[in-house]
């Protein structure tokens, strides 16, 4: 037995056309036609196939170790690697991180290596049924908003959560670290946002309270025809921004697929880079991290025109994006907001006790105090208030304890009271 021959088919293409030459039914000039070669590689190969037999036509590189593969050393030094720091990373993304660490290959080479040494498993989806639906032309024609909680520091540091906005036309995103998805986090991001590209169109977000509330309307809401909005709600709607309500994660799916992502690559910018806290990770963030993703994710969109518009100049930013309540004038000028008394300074313009005006909170935690138009000056005052010493009451003289004789009325039966109470007002008559 001489074994068995392991063959490609241009390699058994070659071999029945040899037989045919040898068995005299083809001529070489024909056979090198056939097989689309030259006449001078036909004869190279007419001659190996006479010294060698079959075995002959077998290339010659089969079995040997390729001139161009990398060496045993190299691939045990690039396991040792992944399995120190990059165990949980994907092919892809390790290919990257190894490139910067000296260890340059493609991520299929990666992918087979972690395959072969039983460290990475194949991942197989399976099929679900999605209508699809277009992107946007236009850029800032809808941005999709949606916060991501996540163990972003792993032990290393508190939970928290990334806020992401996602351009659905052009998938360039913009994101926040924040302990948890609130209104202030909302804003912050919007208002980043709009000082970089300017105010969208429209906001795809979730039913998160933050967005959408389910308390009655107002009175004043009742009379205007108009519905009850969050504080979020209020500001987009100075602004212009229209707020779309998906019903389902999969609606919005392009900045669901986001959270996916940076929780994959973040996750492990966070964990090469040691950053253990909120203010650390927006450094990151701000730092070059958001360019690079968008250099690598974003595309062009259909459409040339930006649909983002600057702001104007009687609009501010600050005042918008703020939380707002209403308080009422006190008699002596204050206002009560959040446990702290607010005193109104005496100025042009002072609104009359009794008055309603509005308190803004910016982002910066600064309180403003609005009436009308105008922006009042006030103070807190609230230690002066509190650590004003309160007024002592007057002493009064402690009541005598006098016990009762043995023949006071009180004593006495009710109707021996009676004559005796009958006794004194007729000695009294006369």
């Amino acid at each position: 037995m001489r074994g068995h021959l392991i063959m490609s088919r241009k390699e058994r293409s070659r071999l029945l056309v040899c037989h045919r030459v040898r068995d005299q039914h083809m001529s070489l000039k024909t056979a090198c036609q056939v097989l689309s070669i030259s006449y001078r590689q036909m004869k190279r190969v007419w001659k190996r196939f006479c010294e060698e037999g079959d075995a002959g036509l077998v290339h010659r590189s089969r079995g040997k170790p390729s001139a161009r593969g990398y060496g045993p050393d190299f691939r045990a030094a690039v396991l040792a690697r992944y399995h120190e720091r990059y165990y949980d990373f994907s092919p892809t993304l390790a290919a990257e991180k190894l490139a910067i660490d000296g260890y340059v290959l493609d991520h299929e080479t990666l992918r087979r290596w972690l395959l072969a040494a039983g460290i990475a498993k194949r991942r197989r989806a399976k099929p679900k049924h999605r209508a699809a639906r277009p992107r946007k032309p236009h850029f800032g024609q809808l941005i999709q908003l949606d916060g991501s909680p996540h163990n972003w520091f792993e032990a290393r540091g508190p939970s928290s959560c990334l806020m992401e906005m996602i351009d659905d036309a052009t998938g360039i995103r913009l994101a926040l670290m924040s302990g948890e998805e609130t209104t202030k986090a909302a804003m912050c991001l919007l208002k980043g946002w709009i000082e970089r590209y300017g105010v969208p169109e429209q906001l795809y977000t979730d039913k998160h309270t933050i967005y959408k509330t389910d308390r009655e309307p107002t009175i004043a809401e009742q009379l205007d025809g108009a519905e009850p909005l969050t504080a979020f709600g209020t500001a987009c709607a100075d602004l212009g921004i229209a707020i779309i309500l998906a019903n389902s994660p999969q609606a919005k799916g392009r900045v669901e697929r986001a959270h996916g992502l940076l929780q994959d690559r973040f996750a492990k910018e966070l964990r090469l880079e040691e950053v253990s806290s909120i203010e650390e990770a927006n450094r990151l963030l701000e730092g070059g991290f958001t360019d690079d993703i968008n250099m690598r994710f974003a595309v062009a969109p259909a459409a040339s025109e930006d649909r983002h518009r600057p702001l104007r100049r009687d609009e501010d930013l600050n005042a918008m994006l703020s939380i707002r309540e209403t308080r009422t004038v006190a008699n002596d000028f204050t206002i009560a907001y959040c446990g702290r008394i607010l005193q109104i300074e005496k100025q042009r313009g002072l609104p009359r006790p009794g008055t309603k005006i509005a308190v803004l909170k910016y982002l910066d935690d600064s309180v403003h105090l609005v009436c009308g138009r105008r922006e009042l000056i006030h103070a807190d005052v609230t230690d002066k208030v509190r650590t004003q010493p309160a007024s002592q009451p007057k002493p009064t003289k402690p009541r005598s304890q006098t016990k009762p004789t043995t023949d006071h009325p009180w004593r006495k039966t009710y109707s021996k009271r009676v004559a005796i109470t009958a006794a004194i007002a007729a000695k009294a008559r006369h």
